[in-house]
């Protein structure tokens, strides 16, 4: 576990380790963030938001996010920034403050990131409907390579393309064991006639 200070973006959308995650940058506190980010190849925290909007006066995140790493970018037209950014590491948020532009600063501390675990023979369908969605959606879209004997990564995977609500994601984001998330992953494929 490390403590760090990064900015904050909170989102309406939850990123885990080793996703990706496609962002338009155009108020100037995102765009100035992100500069400074490829400028130093230094990192930003991705929030879910608890409190408030993406644009507009500062949200309140929730406590648990994902270091995030800029992996590609494009300037398709002055003022708007293209990033596609990379999960590496969960963190909790120990204090945030917002600057006088409006951009959040965090200092938070770590997660160590599930280590590799073998899935449960009980959640091995969970793997087969991700091979399922990935033929259908195309690899391209997801990171390489795929380890799908991995709960941790199958987990992480199924909870960034299933249509949960926010809250579902964050609890499953806060989970900290892979089969513990593939069990509540399973029940809610079953729930939704998924899975039988």
């Amino acid at each position: 576990m490390t403590i760090q200070t990064i900015p904050l973006f909170p989102l309406g959308a939850i990123l885990f380790p080793g996703g990706l995650l496609p962002l338009k940058l155009f108020e100037q506190r995102y765009l100035e963030m992100g500069k400074t980010c490829l400028r130093g190849e230094s990192p930003f925290g991705v929030c879910g938001i608890k409190h408030g909007a993406e644009v507009g006066a500062p949200a309140t995140p929730f406590d648990v996010g994902c270091i995030a790493k800029i992996v590609h970018w494009d300037m398709p037209q002055l003022g708007i920034l293209h990033i596609v950014a990379q999960g590496e590491i969960r963190f909790r948020v120990m204090t945030h403050r917002s600057q006088a532009d409006g951009l959040l600063v965090g200092e938070v501390m770590t997660i160590d990131n599930d280590e590799p675990q073998s899935i449960a023979p009980a959640f091995a369908v969970c793997a087969e409907v991700l091979k399922q969605i990935v033929a259908g959606v195309g690899a391209q879209h997801f990171p390489t390579p795929g380890r799908y004997d991995d709960s941790t990564w199958v987990g992480n995977r199924l909870a960034e393309v299933l249509p949960l609500p926010l809250m579902t994601k964050q609890r499953l984001l806060e989970l900290t064991d892979g089969n513990a998330r593939l069990a509540e992953l399973k029940e809610i494929l079953v729930a939704q006639g998924l899975l039988s």
